[in-house]
């Protein structure tokens, strides 16, 4: 028992001691613009830049840290969407336990829980990726997200919606970091341009992202709705151009305890022209199109996100995305000396059919005690249907003025399902020191069913599938030191590919296994001198669309058909950046060099049917080829009233393809080697001017240079667009008009020689006039539950669109 006794007695006098040479710091974080308390405010006690002990403030926003040796410290509060405090206290003999009572300003200007916008759009180059914060001189560009990606700098958007970064069409598109089974073009033009946060251009992905992409990444990040209570955002503007065109949406959040739930509900909808013409001059026939397009597509999404603890989230959300289509084509063919005697080709052709895609997303985060310490899983599932009813009604005049007439139906069922596993992980080893790793499965099943009555064709029905496992793992390492940092990553992934047309009738597999090293060297001449180095390599593998070998779109002289045989191409992509930040804005540059390596691209070709009339538009591995280039911008502010924001880009690409020309003396189609450099120049120049604090005016203008590839060559582009904003009811709602395309000069013309000598002119409805408002509504902020967001590997809050 004197035993017992005397031991427990050491204990506390060990204790005792221990505490007497031990401090505490206590305190309150609150906000600084209404000294409310900020509850979940990370407090962290650091020693010669190494963490020691930290805690969260509670409910109240208060803290308190224990059992601290008496030396010197350095404090650092964080809280989302406030600066980060950063202070020092001492604890000693004299002085064991200290009050530190802090107030944090916001980062951004908030109104009762509320974002709102900023004026003017910024640049920022980080360590992998050039940042867009998008304000509100790109959301009045237009409704939607393809209205203003041309505004974007090294973005260019198509007439048809498709997007090119660097001149190159090959480009990934995520939402929030994530894969999805929509077309891009189509995806972009549903989603409000008031919903975008900011777009990230990532020109050479480290090996922790999917290597797909041969130009890079575009990651579109949407607004983020977490406040507490019930609040959320309108938008909805009005289109006017040949018809009017609508677009709204309502995001909705309520946060209670612990839960966050989240809603969104977007609508798009009109009817959009398109008209041009093809002229053959060897055979002089001119082909005019008239197209229309009534789309009507809608997007919901709901989701919840549960804060187990403070180390644990889960979230789930399902998507769900609509739309109905009608597009008309008219055909109107004109020939002269047609060796058929035909005088006159009308075709009336129809495309209509419901899509829908439903998403389901399920994400668990948890956070170690150590700080950056995380470990992230998430599961997708995506399943797409697509169904396309086609009518073609064409009737043929004779020089004899007799007519005749073929009337035919067709249809289309695309089933896709996409399942993403995948598993996330950082550790901080150090101040200096990261590594990270992870893990994901992707597996694709397709399905495609293709009836036709068609008498001109043989096979009535064709049964398609196309399907991919992917299987891959990463792990990066980096270090960073006082004015040097580094990274180094790779890849490993198991790939294998199966499409298989009418049951085994034309089977083609690709199985292979492959390596994607990234490296990145960043040197800090100072403060505001960044230069970094960067490699990586990467693939294109061909899409659904690219393989099928059902048409695409059909008019009497061109069928647009898919190639099932077409090979993965690989890039390996070298880039330089340099970044200056100034006191009224920022300077970035660049250069980059590609090799490439059976590269997808378009072909022309003559129609073995018809050879000197039909053509076949299909796809095609061309040789090795090279590319490199170089990006300027600026983002200055000129006076308190006035910024600009001018941009160039160059790229030159040396390609050699297949060309074909057609022989009409011997009736055959002559395939040749041609080599050539294709040159791309554009430049923007984006100018705010701020008439008072609530009324500002904005100029735009574009210009991209003429391109000549393997098949044709473009002629140049350019347009100019005007724009206002006004701010009401306390910076609450938001009013925006902009005059697209002022004088009318966008449209897109070519010349070629191949496979026939022909030109064309397409223009559509770009010059337009947009009328925006967004109205923000809400309650006090809370905190953010973060969780991965997959592709960008960075901590986002939940709710939102996408």
């Amino acid at each position: 028992m004197k035993l017992k006794f005397f031991l427990f007695a050491l204990l506390g006098v060990i204790a005792t001691a221990k505490a007497q040479n031990s401090g505490t710091v206590t305190g309150k974080i609150t906000e600084k613009s209404n000294n409310a308390p900020i509850s979940y405010a990370t407090v962290s006690i650091k020693e010669n830049g190494k963490v020691v002990s930290g805690v969260n403030t509670d409910d109240n926003g208060e803290f308190t840290i224990k059992n601290l040796a008496l030396k010197s410290y350095t404090i650092e509060i964080q809280y989302i969407g406030f600066r980060k405090y950063i202070g020092s206290l001492i604890l000693s003999e004299n002085k064991k336990s200290a009050t530190v009572n802090i107030s944090l300003e916001e980062e951004a200007t908030q109104l009762k829980g509320v974002n709102i916008v900023a004026e003017r759009s910024t640049i920022e180059q980080k360590t992998d990726r050039k940042v867009i914060n998008v304000g509100k001189d790109l959301t009045t560009a237009g409704a939607s997200a393809s209205d203003i990606m041309n505004n974007i700098p090294s973005v260019n958007v198509d007439q048809d919606g498709k997007l090119s970064l660097r001149g190159n069409d090959n480009v990934r598109v995520l939402i929030d970091g994530r894969p999805t089974n929509l077309d891009p073009a189509q995806l972009l033009k549903q989603i409000p341009s008031t919903s975008i946060k900011k777009i990230e251009l990532i020109t050479n992905p480290s090996a922790k992202y999917n290597p797909e992409g041969m130009s890079g990444i575009i990651n579109i990040v949407l607004h983020k709705n977490a406040n507490t209570g019930f609040n959320g955002t309108y938008s909805g503007g009005i289109t006017f151009g040949q018809t009017a065109k609508y677009n709204q949406s309502l995001d909705l959040n309520y946060k209670t305890g612990k839960v966050n739930f989240f809603g969104n509900a977007g609508n798009n909808f009109g009817t959009h022209f398109n008209d041009g013409f093809i002229t053959k001059t060897d055979k002089t026939i001119t082909q005019n199109l008239d197209i229309t397009n009534e789309d009507d597509s809608y997007l919901y999404k709901v989701g919840m996100d549960y804060l187990i603890d403070d180390h644990n989230t889960l979230s789930f959300y399902t998507t769900q995305n609509k739309a109905t289509g009608l597009g008309h084509v008219n055909t109107d063919i004109d020939y002269i000396n047609s060796p058929d005697n035909i005088v006159n080709m009308y075709q009336k052709s129809k495309y209509q059919g419901p899509n829908k895609t439903g998403t389901y997303n399920f994400a668990y985060k948890h956070i170690f005690k150590k700080e950056g310490h995380t470990l992230d899983f998430e599961g997708n599932y995506s399943d797409t249907e697509e169904t396309q009813n086609a009518s073609f009604d064409t009737e043929t005049t004779k020089t004899d003025n007799t007519s005749s007439s073929v009337v035919y139906n067709d249809f289309i069922n695309d089933e896709r399902k996409l399942t993403t596993l995948n598993v996330d992980y950082v550790n901080p080893l150090n101040e200096k020191t990261t590594f990270e790793a992870g893990a994901e499965a992707r597996l694709t099943r397709t399905d495609n069913n293709y009836t036709t009555d068609n008498p001109l064709v043989t096979d009535k029905v064709s049964y398609y599938t196309y399907d991919t496992d992917i299987y891959s793992a990463y792990v990066t390492f980096g270090q960073k030191f006082t004015k040097f940092s580094y990274q180094l990553g790779a890849r490993f992934e198991s790939y294998k590919v199966v499409a298989n047309l009418n049951y085994g009738q034309d089977k083609f597999d690709d199985d292979y296994i492959t390596l994607y090293p990234s490296a990145y060297l960043t040197y800090n001449l100072n403060e505001k001198n960044i230069l970094q180095l960067s490699y990586s390599r990467r693939v294109d593998r061909p899409s659904l669309e690219q393989t099928k070998p059902f048409r695409e779109f059909s008019t009497p002289l061109v069928t647009s058909v898919g190639n099932s045989d077409l090979r993965p191409q690989f890039t390996n992509s070298i880039e330089v950046n340099y970044t200056k930040t100034m006191e009224k804005g920022s300077f970035t540059t660049g250069v980059f060099f590609r090799s490439i390596n059976d590269q997808i691209s378009r072909t022309l070709s003559p129609d073995p049917s018809n050879p000197g009339y039909k053509q076949i538009l299909s796809f095609t591995n061309y040789d090795h080829n090279t590319a490199y280039g170089f990006e300027v911008s600026l983002n200055y502010k000129l006076t308190k009233w006035w910024d600009i924001q001018p941009s160039i880009d160059f790229s030159s690409i040396k390609q050699q393809g297949v060309v074909f020309t057609y022989d009409p003396i011997k009736n055959e189609n002559i395939a040749t080697e041609r080599p050539v450099t294709t040159s791309a120049f554009n430049a923007r120049m984006n100018s705010n001017f701020k008439a008072s604090k609530r009324l500002s005016f904005l100029l735009f203008g574009f210009y991209r240079g003429p391109v000549e590839d393997v098949q044709q060559e473009r002629k140049q582009m350019y347009k100019m667009d005007i724009g206002s904003r006004y701010t009401l009811l306390d910076s609450k709602m938001n009013i925006s008009l902009r005059f697209n395309d002022v004088f009318n000069t966008m449209k897109y013309a070519f010349d070629t020689e191949y496979p026939y000598p022909q030109s064309g002119q397409f223009t559509w409805e770009s010059q337009t006039v947009y009328l925006g408002l967004t109205y923000n509504f809400g309650g006090g902020k809370i905190k953010n539950l973060q969780r991965k967001q997959r592709e960008d590997n960075t901590n986002k809050g939940g709710g939102g669109m996408f």
